[in-house]
């Protein structure tokens, strides 16, 4: 486990959300699932409570806490992936169950945490030494909402 977890909070179904997590990220296993030793306020003793998994080496935790949370924007997941099939990939994994579209990259998984999907092409040309090529690629990132690599370098490429 690293030394720091995020730690996700959910109702009842932090095990199905780390299921989908982990089928949709390589390096991705499920390393734990704690049963609550006794009852406690909003659950039984038995009851799935804390599941550990590990992202592309990135350990998490999910935590069934038994009253709704309030995921915020104020923090969000940022997945650095390697070109367009991998974002397409996760992409369409969290719209296929239940997420929602945001907009730049952005999108929401089914129980309303954040994610932040970036092609390393984006980042690329964000950090382009020209200034042109760097504007020119945000202004295209900006009228997305999946990022689209071959897009933006026909934006840059003007």
């Amino acid at each position: 486990m690293s030394k720091i977890s995020p730690c996700l909070w959910f109702v009842d179904d932090g095990e199905a959300a780390a299921k989908l997590y982990v089928s949709l990220f390589p390096d991705a296993r499920i390393d734990r699932v704690q049963r609550a030793p006794a009852d406690f306020p909003g659950g039984k003793a038995g009851a799935v409570q804390l599941i550990e998994f590990t992202l592309a080496g990135q350990s998490f935790q999910a935590l069934n806490g038994f009253s709704p949370p309030e995921p915020t924007q104020a923090l969000s997941l940022s997945v650095n992936c390697d070109d367009q099939a991998e974002v397409d990939r996760i992409w369409d994994g969290f719209l296929a169950q239940g997420g929602a579209e945001i907009a730049c990259g952005w999108i929401k998984d089914p129980w309303g945490y954040q994610w932040q999907i970036v092609p390393q092409r984006l980042a690329e040309l964000m950090a382009h030494p020209d200034p042109e090529t760097a504007r020119r690629a945000m202004e295209a990132m900006m009228g997305m909402t999946r990022i689209d690599v071959a897009a933006l370098d026909r934006a840059v490429a003007r």
